[in-house]
């Protein structure tokens, strides 16, 4: 089987330039009509595809975004991509940049076989050092 990350790792710089540039058909194509936006939060915020594409195109502006590692798992018609990502962006004309840990699931259709984005997780990154080494010291295989 070949390697899905850089498939993965393509469509996700689409959905985010089609973002970027405001681009509603591109955000369409990519985003499934069962698209969920959670932000990690308390209490947690949701957002449905139709608020998402409204959001993303008249009120919550990304002007520049990185990709930090990136994760991807492949589950056969199914992958998930984690990383983390900063933003510049701002909502309503308020700076909403920052740096994010973000989940994205994306599902293969089974009609048209295209990638699309079914649900991304978003929330603030815990800058911690010790969260990293104290999650290593757990892991059986070392």
């Amino acid at each position: 089987m070949a390697d899905l990350s850089p498939v993965i790792e393509t469509m996700e710089h689409r959905w985010m330039r089609a973002w970027v540039e405001r681009d509603l058909k591109a955000l369409k194509s990519l985003t499934s009509r069962n698209f969920i936006f959670l932000m990690g939060s308390k209490p947690p915020a949701l957002l449905d595809n139709r608020s998402w594409l409204e959001a993303a195109t008249q009120r919550y502006f990304c002007r520049s975004y990185r990709f930090g590692d990136i994760y991807v798992r492949d589950f056969g018609g199914m992958a998930m991509f984690a990383t983390q990502l900063e933003i510049d962006a701002t909502l309503d004309g308020k700076d909403w940049s920052g740096r994010f840990w973000v989940t994205d699931l994306w599902r293969k259709g089974k009609v048209r076989r295209r990638w699309q984005i079914v649900e991304r997780v978003v929330s603030r990154l815990d800058e911690s050092k010790d969260a990293p080494a104290g999650v290593r010291s757990l892991q059986l295989w070392r």
